[in-house]
């Protein structure tokens, strides 16, 4: 039988309100799924399509201290909605959509804001504005059973004791239904997938030794320590 050439590298988890843990399998985000954050970004906040980009699975880490990135000197907080799909599939209509979702939390999409600039003038990838290490802070995962499917509740980061954003789930273009559904006609969903499903307004820089307090009302709270 053969053997791994090299060690396996360590599951990807997020801890949940029961102790247990969800393994992590792929990380979709939506842009650009607030109308004021859209306004903010210089862009229409009409109801197109959604669009999704994506963070590696290890970007994913949890609460305490994060790593302030290299290559950056303009990193972006994005207070966010997370949710965690158990049970796969593709071209999910939109009524069944949130079958297929086993819980929620808050996380941060962080953002190299000047490396993400410098992609989009020149028409490139945002991989690295993206999708470095550390850069999807989650909170802990609550399933549905326990806390059923947020329509509405704040969605709010202060930044050192300061408000930096404050939404709300109501607020969104499109629902986590819609966004589960479309995000299915584009790949096969799968157990273990996240989806980081857009931020509110307010987006701005922070700077090492920030403490940054994420929190989406009834769902999840998150304390990150940027080191």
């Amino acid at each position: 039988m053969p053997s791994f050439v090299l060690p396996p590298a360590p599951p990807t988890v997020v801890s949940t309100s029961s102790g247990d843990l969800f393994p992590v399998r792929r990380v979709f985000c939506v842009g650009r799924n607030y109308a004021d954050h859209a306004r903010e970004m210089g862009s229409d906040p009409n109801r197109e399509p959604p669009f999704f980009f994506a963070k590696p699975a290890d970007a994913i880490v949890g609460g305490g201290t994060v790593p302030y990135p290299p290559a950056t000197a303009n990193l972006h907080h994005e207070v966010e909605l997370v949710v965690a799909i158990g049970r796969g599939g593709a071209d999910i209509a939109v009524e069944s959509a949130l079958d297929h979702v086993w819980g929620y939390t808050v996380g941060l999409d962080l953002t190299r804001r000047d490396m993400q600039e410098i992609a989009k003038k020149g028409g490139r990838p945002w991989d690295m504005a993206k999708g470095f290490d550390a850069s999807g802070p989650v909170g802990v995962l609550r399933p549905v059973t326990e806390i059923g499917h947020p329509t509405r509740g704040a969605v709010t980061l202060d930044v050192s004791g300061q408000r930096r954003q404050t939404g709300d789930v109501s607020d969104m273009i499109w629902s986590v239904a819609e966004v589960v559904a479309h995000l299915s006609g584009l790949v096969t969903l799968a157990p273990g997938d996240l989806i980081f499903t857009g931020t509110p307004a307010g987006v701005g820089a922070v700077s090492r030794g920030d403490r940054l307090e994420a929190r989406v009302e009834g769902v999840s709270d998150l304390t990150v320590t940027l080191i």
